[in-house]
């Protein structure tokens, strides 16, 4: 059966007309709104719907967006992990599976919430530079994507610098970040206009580091 909501290739965010109570209420629990207090597509309000396609293209199946923008927005709006280290993750995790959609997004979350310019472009190049929890994080995240799990004494290190809610924050985030990246890029979803330009691999990667010590 041919999906009205597929052109035949890929997804399409919806269109103004397509928004509907079901659309609303998804994109509300993100925002912490009832769907009848989410702005209208088309609106031009700052939340327009219609300004963000990773939303109308999530709300394509709208049942599943909303049990899935619930635990997003509590990952990013109400978790333990701090902003710096959510997004050093984010940024590991785009750069990594090369999303440059997330790359673009989240340099502009990064940067918006205080991440020096520098240690974004220094997280492109590897771990050199970074240290403490920062370079913790980042290990970390390296050995989740590179082999579905972090090391025993990764997980420890991480518990005894951050806790355990933050560390199990961590995990949820680099999964929840994989996952989207490999949602928006089989939909070939193009980042923002004037998005950072996702930087090429790094020629000395220090993912799998460890598997050479």
């Amino acid at each position: 059966m041919t999906d009205p909501h597929n052109d035949g290739l890929f997804l399409t965010p919806l269109t103004a007309d397509e928004w509907g109570d079901d659309e609303y209420a998804a994109f509300g629990a993100l925002l912490g709104l009832p769907g009848e207090k989410v702005p209208r597509a088309g609106s031009g309000h700052q939340a327009d719907p219609l300004k963000f396609d990773i939303i109308g293209l999530l709300a394509r199946h709208p049942k599943m967006a909303r049990k899935f923008l619930t635990f997003n927005g509590w990952l990013l709006q109400r978790g333990e992990l701090s902003l710096r280290l959510r997004e050093l993750a984010v940024l590991r995790v785009a750069h990594t599976r090369r999303s440059a959609f997330f790359w673009g997004e989240h340099t502009r979350v990064a940067t918006d919430g205080g991440v020096p310019e520098d240690d974004i472009s220094r997280l492109a190049e590897g771990n050199d530079g970074f240290t403490g929890a920062d370079l913790l994080v980042l290990e970390a995240t390296d050995e989740l994507l590179a082999h579905g799990r972090a090391d025993a004494s990764t997980w420890q290190r991480l518990t005894e610098e951050l806790g355990t809610h933050q560390a199990m924050e961590l995990i949820f985030v680099v999964g929840t970040y994989a996952m989207l990246a490999m949602a928006f890029d089989t939909w070939r979803l193009d980042a923002p206009a004037g998005s950072a330009s996702l930087p090429e691999p790094a020629v000395n990667p220090t993912i799998n580091r460890s598997e050479s010590q």
